[in-house]
């Protein structure tokens, strides 16, 4: 079996660490990009309703607008 001389041992241990540095660098970021998604949809779902009440209401203004044009 090869032995794996000092050198390359710390070599192959710094490379090791930067992975997971890199790792848990990573999973921070997404974990960042999991509350933004979760933020942009509650948003989303919010601008749904608001753009929905807006509908009704301008319906409601066209009925109305209709019945008075009828009179």
């Amino acid at each position: 079996m090869a032995e794996i001389s000092e050198g390359n041992f710390d070599s192959l241990n710094m490379k090791v660490d930067d992975l997971i540095e890199l790792f848990s660098e990573m999973k921070r970021e997404n974990q960042a990009l999991k509350a933004n998604q979760s933020n942009w949809q509650s948003e989303r779902k919010h601008l749904l309703e608001r753009n929905q009440e807006a509908k009704s209401k301008l319906k409601s203004i066209l009925v109305r607008l209709k019945a008075m044009d009828n009179s």
